[in-house]
């Protein structure tokens, strides 16, 4: 698994930060999302698990990847997909949690990330996850693409 940080920077061991932030928040809801952003010759990827303490707050951990830089969009949001569903499983594997998935798409026409909503969220679905996608909640997305800038 990859290295995750709180915004500090301090690493945390995943599993022990979960354990311990659902038994101080036993009611809070674990969201976890991908955002991506090119930078010169390079294709920067967060991946953000967010916890979510109803209407009192956020918390969450991220890890970074970087890679050649990805110019077809299809493939760049795709990989955001497989990133979240990839930490989704890793995480529901490890310990019996409930996880929603995030994703940076927009159900708008409009938007040309449209196009990719029914074969992201259905693989997503197919696996037992809830997903949102924008109009609606983007928790950890929204996290995830402040910390790819």
């Amino acid at each position: 698994m990859k290295v995750f940080r709180k915004t500090n920077g301090v690493k945390v061991n995943v599993i022990d930060h979960t354990l311990e932030q659902l038994k101080n928040y036993p009611h809070a809801s674990i969201h976890i999302g991908t955002d991506s952003q090119n930078h010169g010759d390079v294709t920067m990827y967060s991946t953000v698990i967010a916890y979510r303490f109803g209407s009192s707050g956020v918390h969450y951990i991220f890890t970074k990847h970087k890679m050649p830089k990805i110019t077809d969009m299809w493939t760049r949001l795709w990989k955001e997909a497989e990133m979240s569903i990839e930490t989704a499983e890793w995480l529901t594997q490890q310990i019996n949690v409930k996880v929603q998935i995030d994703m940076d798409y927009n159900g708008d026409e409009e938007h040309k990330s449209y196009r990719i909503i029914s074969a992201a969220k259905g693989w997503a679905n197919s696996l037992g996850y809830k997903v949102n996608v924008k109009p609606n909640e983007q928790i950890a997305t929204r996290a995830a693409d402040y910390c790819c800038r």
